[in-house]
C-alpha cells in the first residue's frame, strides 16, 4: 500500500480532485463534513442522508457513482456518528468500514477526506497513524506457509490523506508508515510455525536488518553464554536440539557519549512447559511465546526505517524450552549470571529464568532506560484480559516517571498499558528455604510476583517490565499475531528522540 498527502485549498478543490473514489464523513444529525458538503452541489449527498439510505451511524457506508459534484469517479460517504464529538472509536471504525470498501472496488487509487481535527482529543497526526496502520492490517497476509496462496486483494493500492501538506504531517505520514512495517514484521515472525522461527531464525532475521539499516549486530552462541555464567537462561534449554541464541542489535542513532535505551525481548520460540509440561489443548499457541522478541525485531525495524536520532540496543535471550531426559527438573537449583540463587519449582515458568540473565548483561551497556517485554504470565490475562498490556516499575521518582512516559506513548498510538504494583510484599512470596529466590511465588498476585522476581536483577539502572501475554495475539478465529507492542514502544522511543 503506498500513502501520501494532498491538501487542497479553494485553488485546489476537493471537487476537482482525480480519484477513483473519495471517502467523506456524514453525521447521524444528517450533516456533512465539510470535504461532502464540497461535492454536493447537486445535493446528491444531501438527498441521500435525508431518504435514509445511509444513516450516519459509526462506521456506516453507502458508494455513490458519478456525483455531479465531483470529479473523482466515486464517493464514498462513511458515517462517523454525531457531529459534535467524533470519538477515536467512531473515526477508526469509519476508516475500517472504508477500507472494506475499497477492497472490492474496480480501482487502484484513493482519497480519505475524513474529518482528521475533529476527533476529541487527538489531532490529525494521530489520524494519519489511524489511517496507516489499519490499511496496513486490513491486507496483511497470514498464508506464507500455505501451498496455494489465498487470492492476492483486489481494489484500492494507492491512499492519499486530504491534511495539510506541513513538515510534521510528513513526519508524521512517514512515522506512521514505518511503525506499521515494523507491526508487520512482529505479526510476520509470530505468526510463523515454530519449526520455522527458531531461535536460529530470529538471529538470521536481526543479521538481516542489521545489513538493511546498518545496525550492529552480535549473537552469542552456547559457549559464550556459559563463559558469561548465563546459567539461568541456559537452564531453560537443556532439553532441546535447538541451540539457544542470544542476539544483540544496536541503532546508535544519538550522540556517542548518550546512555543507550535498551529493549530486552523475551525469545522462547516454543514452550512446552518443559517437565512441569503444559495441557495439550492450545499448546500449538506457545509459537507466541516469543512475542517479547518479535516486538524488539519489529521496532528496530520502525526505528531504522526512521533513522531515529536515539542510541537504542536490543537484547533478546532465545531458545526452545521442550522436555527431555537432560531437561531442567522442578527442584533444580541455578546460579544466574548476577551471583543470585534460584529454586526452579516450575519450570513452565521459564521467561523469567531468560530474562533476568538479559537484564543482567544490559548493565555493561550503562543504559540511560531499560524495558523488557515478555509474554510472561497468563495471569495478566486474568486482570487486564487483551486491551492493555501490563506494566511494572519500581514506586519511586525516577521510575514513575517512566512509567507516565510509556503509558502517555500507550495512549498516543492507541496501545495501551496499564500499571501494577511490585514491591518487598511480592518479594515475600518468592522466598525459598534453598536458594536466594523461587521462581514462582505463593499463590495470589502472579504477575506481580513474576515482575518482583525480574526487578532482583534490575537494581542498577532504571528500569520497565511490559507483560504482553495478553496482548501479543489473539486466538480463535482471529488467531494470529497483533504486532503489539510495537506502536507503544515506537512512540516513546520518538518522544525520546
Amino acid at each position: 500500500m503506498d500513502f501520501s498527502i494532498k491538501a487542497f485549498d479553494t485553488k485546489n478543490t476537493i471537487a476537482t480532485a482525480k480519484a477513483g473514489v473519495i471517502a467523506v464523513a456524514v453525521f447521524e444529525n444528517k450533516k456533512l463534513s465539510q470535504a461532502a458538503k464540497a461535492l454536493d452541489g447537486a445535493g446528491e449527498i444531501t438527498a441521500a442522508l435525508k431518504s435514509g439510505d445511509i444513516t450516519g451511524k459509526a462506521g456506516t457506508t453507502l458508494l455513490l457513482r458519478g456525483v455531479k459534484g465531483a470529479s473523482a469517479e466515486r464517493v464514498l460517504l462513511v458515517g462517523l456518528g454525531s457531529d459534535e464529538t467524533v470519538s477515536e472509536k467512531s473515526f477508526a471504525g469509519g476508516v475500517v468500514a472504508a477500507l472494506k470498501v475499497f477492497s472490492t472496488l474496480g480501482t487502484s487509487d484513493a482519497i480519505i477526506a475524513l474529518p482528521a481535527t475533529e476527533v476529541k482529543e487527538r489531532d490529525v497526526n494521530w489520524a494519519i497513524r489511524c489511517v496507516v496502520q489499519s490499511a496496513h492490517e486490513s491486507i496483511f497476509r497470514t498464508d506464507g506457509q500455505k501451498s496455494k496462496k489465498d487470492p492476492a486483494p483486489a481494489g484500492v493500492k494507492k491512499i492519499a490523506l486530504a491534511v495539510p501538506s506541513t513538515a510534521a504531517t510528513k513526519v508524521a505520514l512517514a512515522q506512521a508508515v514505518a511503525i506499521a512495517n515494523g507491526m508487520d514484521l512482529t505479526k510476520e515472525l509470530g505468526n510463523l510455525s515454530a519449526n520455522v522461527c527458531t531461535p536460529t531464525y530470529l538471529a538470521n532475521t536481526a543479521k538481516k536488518l542489521g545489513k538493511d539499516y546498518k545496525f550492529d549486530v552480535e549473537v552469542l552462541d552456547r559457549k559464550q553464554l556459559e563463559a558469561l555464567k548465563m546459567n539461568s537462561f541456559l537452564s531453560v534449554t537443556n532439553g532441546s536440539e535447538q541451540p539457544p541464541k542470544f542476539i544483540i542489535i544496536k541503532h546508535m542513532g544519538g550522540k556517542p557519549k548518550d546512555a543507550p535505551v535498551v529493549l530486552v525481548g523475551k525469545g522462547i520460540t516454543f514452550d512446552t512447559g518443559g517437565i512441569s509440561l503444559k495441557a495439550g489443548p492450545g499448546m500449538d499457541e506457545m509459537k507466541y511465546d516469543m512475542g517479547g522478541a518479535a516486538s524488539v525485531l519489529g521496532t528496530f525495524r520502525a526505528i531504522g526505517e526512521m533513522n531515529l536520532k536515539l542510541n537504542v540496543i536490543g537484547v533478546i535471550a532465545s531458545c526452545e524450552n521442550m522436555p527431555s531426559g537432560r531437561a531442567t527438573k522442578p527442584g533444580d537449583i541455578v546460579t544466574s549470571m548476577n551471583g543470585l540463587t534460584i529454586e526452579i519449582l516450575n519450570t513452565d515458568a521459564e521467561g523469567r529464568l531468560v530474562l533476568c540473565d538479559a537484564l543482567t548483561y544490559a548493565e555493561r551497556f550503562n543504559p540511560a532506560a531499560v524495558i523488557d517485554i515478555a509474554t510472561l504470565t497468563g495471569a495478566c490475562i486474568v486482570a487486564l484480559g487483551h486491551h492493555k498490556s501490563g506494566l511494572f516499575t519500581r514506586d519511586d521518582e525516577v521510575h514513575n516517571a517512566l512509567a507516565d512516559e510509556l503509558m502517555a506513548a500507550g495512549k498516543n498510538a492507541g496501545d495501551t498499558a496499564w500499571r501494577l504494583p511490585i514491591g518487598e510484599e511480592y518479594n515475600e512470596q518468592l522466598k525459598s528455604n534453598f536458594a536466594d529466590l523461587a521462581n514462582i511465588g505463593t499463590p495470589g498476585g502472579a504477575s506481580c510476583t513474576a515482575a518482583a522476581f525480574l526487578e532482583n536483577f534490575t537494581r542498577k539502572y532504571t528500569w520497565a517490565h511490559l507483560d504482553i501475554a495478553g496482548t501479543a495475539w489473539k486466538s480463535g478465529g482471529a488467531k494470529g499475531a497483533t504486532g503489539r507492542p510495537v506502536p507503544l514502544l515506537s512512540n516513546f522511543l520518538i518522544s525520546r528522540a
